[in-house]
């Protein structure tokens, strides 16, 4: 099983949103992650917008793949792409840079 970790930032005067939207995510949406093998993932939020994801995969790069292919998920990635700064045309889930593990107990 992989463990990772990646960082994004949420733009700070879209926090609230954001929070809220992580409230209400979609039930199909769930579905997909889970079906894709996204075990144990979390989304972590500093006030000042770094955001920090936690997920455990088989196959990250696999299970990436498999939410890029679905509709649902380019929905909601189209919906969550105004909250990041971020490059132009990059949608959140493919600015998801696993960090490097350093330690695991």
């Amino acid at each position: 099983m992989q463990r990772i970790c990646f960082v994004l930032q949420v733009k700070k005067e879209r926090l609230n949103e954001y929070k809220e939207r992580h409230r209400a995510v979609w039930p199909e949406m769930k579905n997909a992650l889970r079906e894709t093998g996204w075990h144990n993932y979390s989304l972590f939020l500093r006030p000042d917008g770094l955001l920090v994801g936690y997920l455990e995969t088989e196959d990250f790069e696999g299970a990436r793949a498999q939410m890029a292919g679905l509709e649902v998920n380019r929905r909601w990635q189209c919906e969550m792409a105004e909250f990041f700064v971020q490059a132009e045309g990059l949608l959140p889930d493919q600015a998801m840079k696993p960090l490097e593990e350093l330690f695991h107990l």
